[in-house]
């Protein structure tokens, strides 16, 4: 890469933050009242955590293109499998690849966000941040190296003639579609909240603090905006002034279609908009753009959109009602269906190869599931996830901080409706 676009991807990196506000503010505003505070601090240790296990041995797993990996031999052609870069960052050379090292340890910081909405209200600080060193220390970059790094996902074009291989530009699948993998793993692991299903039906358990949810979606589009444009200049090799106005467009087409589609769906079902579902709708449509807001035209950025909106409305409804998956967040359907129906769009609609999309697609749901799911189950078998029954009554905040994010309010109010 030149000064100049080293420079611009610096300048997108640095709006990635965003995202992570923004993520946080939506999953503490959509839990309980009395948590709020424990989200936000979980986020904030998460995110610490996140970066300290990719600077340890995360960048030397995921590597770079062109970058040290171990490979194997099949059919006379190369397919690399994992990094093998030096752990703790040793020997780095802080050249062009120090931008995709920061643009990976941001990215594995937001993917390591996204259980937390999914287990808010039960999910222990101390259990959220061991299941985030493993998933930022091993299954994100293990995903993050075949789909960026040089990987066989990546090579699936030189390899197999599959056009330009697996397209993950801007981390529709390696941050999001993985984290929503990882939130459907916790949820299952640590179960409904309290209250949720009564004779097997659900209880609504309503956000908290709907502004604070809306507020967290404008904070996240300038994160997006950052994801996908410094996804455009690192993994897809485009540079010019046109291609990145091309990519924001496309962001925000899709972010907002998918708030529209998630509010007609909602209104056609209840009778009036979901103010926590159309926001669940405009991040589903944020996170549909990451994988196709390079690849298509604005118009397909729009439709793309809003089926992303209307997934992610109707996925929650099933989710909720027949699965009987409590997810306070709406984590597995914003960043899971979203992120993996954005894989698929991107080989319908846009310059991605349908196959090609199709074997990154079945990669997540085969093995990134599976492996996060059995990790995160052998740690509820020795280390409990799940808060106790008087921490889970008493609030977060009270039982783990020791003090209520609205000391001067009343927070308790929730037990009283479910007796």
């Amino acid at each position: 890469m030149n000064d100049r676009v080293v420079v611009m991807a610096l300048i997108f990196t640095f709006l990635t933050p965003l995202a992570v506000a923004g993520l946080a503010l939506i999953n503490a505003g959509l839990g309980r009242s009395r948590s709020a505070a424990h989200t936000m601090l979980a986020s904030l240790s998460v995110m610490g955590v996140a970066a300290l296990a990719y600077m340890v041995c995360g960048f030397a797993f995921q590597s770079f293109a062109g970058g040290p990996s171990h490979v194997f031999l099949v059919g006379g052609r190369q397919w690399s499998w994992l990094g093998a870069g030096p752990f703790f960052l040793r020997a780095m050379l802080w050249d062009s690849s120090s931008v995709i090292l920061l643009f990976g340890m941001l990215g594995a910081a937001v993917s390591a966000l996204i259980p937390l909405g999914a287990a808010s209200d039960r999910w222990r600080l101390s259990a959220s941040l061991l299941s985030t060193a493993f998933f930022a220390g091993f299954t994100y970059p293990l995903f993050a190296h075949w789909a960026w790094g040089g990987g066989w996902l990546q090579n699936l074009g030189a390899n197999c003639g599959l056009s330009r291989g697996f397209l993950d530009i801007g981390g529709a699948g390696v941050i999001h579609a993985s984290g929503g993998l990882t939130a459907l793993s916790i949820a299952w692991i640590v179960g409904a909240r309290r209250g949720k299903y009564l004779d097997g039906l659900p209880a609504a358990i309503p956000g908290h603090n709907a502004v604070v949810v809306l507020f967290g979606c404008l904070l996240a589009l300038p994160g997006w905006l950052g994801l996908n444009g410094a996804g455009l200049l690192l993994f897809n090799g485009a540079n010019t002034e046109g291609a990145i106005a091309k990519v924001a467009v496309n962001t925000l087409l899709t972010a907002g279609c998918a708030c529209l589609a998630a509010a007609a769906v909602t209104r056609a079902r209840y009778g009036r908009p979901d103010a926590s579902l159309c926001a669940n709708g405009w991040v589903g449509g944020l996170v549909a753009s990451s994988a196709v807001a390079a690849l298509v035209n604005p118009m397909a950025a729009a439709l793309i959109g809003a089926i992303a909106g209307a997934l992610v409305a109707l996925s929650v409804e099933i989710l909720d009602l027949r699965l009987a998956l409590d997810d306070p967040g709406g984590a597995i359907s914003v960043h899971g269906v979203a992120g993996i129906w954005g894989l698929l769009a991107a080989g319908l609609f846009g310059s991605g190869d349908w196959l090609a999309q199709t074997a990154g697609v079945a990669t997540l749901l085969g093995f990134v599931f599976p492996l996060t799911y059995g990790f995160n189950w052998l740690l509820n078998r020795f280390y409990p996830q799940r808060v106790s029954p008087d921490g889970e009554r008493h609030g977060m905040d009270l039982h783990e901080l020791g003090a209520g994010a609205y000391p001067e309010f009343v927070t308790h109010h929730e037990d009283f409706l479910s007796r």
